[in-house]
């Protein structure tokens, strides 16, 4: 699970799931890039990593800013050999009062951003010999839940194109997988969680009897990360107490 000499970085890695992988990775000696919003607590959370940490403030749902912080993670680091993407973004309006530019602003964020990062980064970590992309779907990816219409469909996709860029570059040494959470109280998923009708219920339906935590995530992303995982690639790995068996 050794992470030295290697550079992980995380979109959405300001809060939540991203944070927690973010400390996790460090914590195995990974040098990490924090691409976040700029209203984000991005900065505290680098700093608290220290100089082996850099954020990266960009919207992603915006090509032209990921990539300036693309270009501000590879000056400081050289290279990318670890690619989380954790930003997620989901507007929650019934389906049938989805925007044509809210239904665009989802997708951008949740799928189209991977996308161009798996581009920026997959051929060379091909050329390399060694990578790993780790993508965060969600249980919409496989189900339906009410006002989520847009986000599903994005998740989904992104299931898909985990399959796609494994199928691209696995045999060149970099694996490709996805991780599933169950429900986890996050800043994206506020308007459920501060809901306690609704989030006892989610709990209930949890084989292990309680919703997820961002801590429940770390040791799945640091195998998914690490040398550990060289024979698994194009895989979901569902880290949800059991939430998807029920």
């Amino acid at each position: 699970m050794n992470l030295e000499d290697k550079v992980a970085l995380i979109t959405g890695g300001s809060s939540g799931l991203g944070e927690a992988t973010a400390r996790e990775l460090a914590s195995h000696g990974a040098k990490i890039g924090v691409v976040d919003l700029p209203s984000s607590p991005g900065q505290k959370v680098v700093q608290s990593l220290g100089p082996n940490a850099l954020f990266a403030a960009a919207d992603v749902a915006s090509a032209t800013e990921v990539e300036k912080a693309l270009a501000a993670t590879v000056r400081k680091f050289g290279t990318v050999h670890i690619l989380v993407n954790c930003a997620g973004l989901n507007l929650r309006p019934p389906l049938e009062e989805l925007t044509t530019a809210g239904w665009d602003q989802t997708i951008a964020v949740n799928l189209t951003a991977p996308f161009l990062l798996g581009q920026r980064f997959g051929a060379r970590m091909a050329a390399r010999g060694w990578g790993r992309i780790i993508n965060v779907t969600s249980q919409q990816s496989h189900r339906a839940f009410g006002h989520s219409g847009g986000y599903g469909a994005a998740k989904a996709g992104l299931a898909a194109l985990t399959r796609s860029q494994s199928e691209a570059w696995a045999r060149h040494g970099v694996c490709c997988n996805a991780i599933c959470p169950g429900f986890v109280a996050t800043p994206l998923t506020a308007p459920v969680a501060s809901d306690p009708e609704r989030s006892a219920a989610l709990a209930a339906r949890t084989m292990i009897g309680r919703n997820g935590e961002p801590g429940d995530f770390e040791g799945a992303a640091v195998f998914l990360a690490s040398p550990a995982s060289a024979y698994v690639t194009g895989q979901t790995l569902f880290v949800d107490g059991g939430f998807s068996a029920t």
